[in-house]
């Protein structure tokens, strides 16, 4: 029997994505000024009035789906009549997980008969949508539900994220960079090389100054870290907010390095995952070895 393979919309792909690889998803919430709104791929706030708005300094925050939110969204995916795996937002970013788990076990006494997995992907953004890609090569290869759980956790942390950012003063806002090295930083144009811990948490790992040598930055990790290093062919995803010149940029510099990769998609950094980020932060994501933790 066919399974449902799912997720929250902070995986940061686009809709044709998700049609394309047959995934299904559920909004978080991201608050403007006060007034609330979904994370409905850009449907509801264009991503360019959302990054506009911030750089007008309106005032951001997000809330993750609630318990119930999510019965209703799984509730109607098992009546469906199929098991469902979804697939959360990074526990080092977000609760979220727990709320799913909770929903879940709440829906195991009313359909006892449907298996439903949560999984705590250690993902965020577009390494999030490229996790959900590989899930669903997977089931497209014939994997059962049970052997895709498996496989999903054995496999999570192999997607790898480095980012950068030339506007830190929201990294300072949620206190993922101190006040002084956003000071210093935005003065003598020094940008931190960032990446996702074994655990799912951001973490900033080195300091390069000027914009052009970070995104430089972000492909050389990729040569180091990718599996097969300069003969990778598997997924390279790349996210921005609002920075698509920057994007392409490193795009670039990824196919002229890596001859073997056949395409490099741009995503918009999505509504909630842009609350945290604000504008200027480029993230690049591809299967790799084991993250660093430092």
């Amino acid at each position: 029997m066919s399974y449902i393979i799912s997720c929250c919309t902070t995986a940061d792909i686009d809709q044709v994505t998700y049609d394309a690889i047959d995934v299904r998803y559920i909004g978080f919430h991201f608050f403007l000024d006060g007034k609330s709104y979904t994370d409905d791929l850009g449907q509801t706030v264009t991503y360019k009035e959302f990054y506009d708005r911030i750089r007008s300094g309106a005032d951001t925050s997000t809330s993750q789906v609630s318990v119930g939110e999510y019965v209703d969204y799984f509730r109607s995916l098992l009546e469906e009549g199929k098991d469902v795996l979804h697939a959360c937002l990074s526990s080092g970013i977000s609760n979220t997980v727990q709320s799913a788990t909770a929903a879940a076990e709440m829906l195991g006494r009313e359909f006892p008969e449907r298996t439903i997995y949560v999984i705590d992907s250690l993902c965020a953004s577009s390494g999030s949508g490229l996790f959900m890609t590989l899930l669903s090569q997977k089931r497209a290869e014939g994997m059962s539900i049970d052997e895709l759980y498996r496989w999903a956790l054995d496999n999570r942390t192999s997607v790898l994220h480095w980012f950068c950012s030339t506007d830190l003063s929201y990294y300072v806002k949620g206190g993922r960079i101190s006040r002084v090295s956003g000071v210093i930083g935005g003065i003598f144009e020094i940008c931190p090389l960032m990446n996702v811990t074994p655990d799912g948490r951001l973490q900033p790992i080195t300091k390069i100054r000027t914009k052009k040598k970070v995104l430089t930055g972000l492909v050389d990790k990729m040569e180091q870290h990718a599996i097969g290093g300069l003969d990778y062919d598997g997924l390279c995803y790349i996210s921005h907010a609002d920075c698509l010149e920057d994007a392409q940029s490193v795009a670039e510099q990824v196919k002229k390095r890596f001859k073997k990769v056949k395409e490099v998609p741009i995503y918009y950094i999505g509504t909630t995952i842009g609350c945290h980020t604000g504008t200027g932060t480029v993230a690049l994501f591809f299967v790799g070895d084991e993250r660093e933790d430092v």
